[in-house]
């Protein structure tokens, strides 16, 4: 797990928007998009269409509307955050 990594897993314990994430981490979009899909794709992070509705990953455009998104760190994820 990248240094980057670990900061996105730290902000995402509970459910949290996009904006709301970019917010607490200061990272660009274009970091952002990249990291949280490869981040969901490992399993670290599972993405839901609205805070009670999770989302299988291809059903979502994580290349367009991942900012729409809102994010929370599987227990995989919990798992190599804590092992760090």
């Amino acid at each position: 797990m990248t240094d980057l990594e670990f900061d996105i897993i730290d902000e995402l314990y509970f459910v949290t928007a996009y904006s709301d994430l970019k917010e607490a981490i200061d990272f660009s979009d274009d970091v952002l998009k990249v990291n949280l899909a490869n981040m969901a794709k490992q399993g670290w992070v599972r993405v839901y269409k609205s805070v009670n509705e999770e989302s299988e990953l291809d059903q979502l455009d994580l290349e367009n509307d991942f900012q729409s998104y809102f994010y929370l760190a599987s227990k995989k994820g919990l798992f190599e955050h804590n092992s760090k």
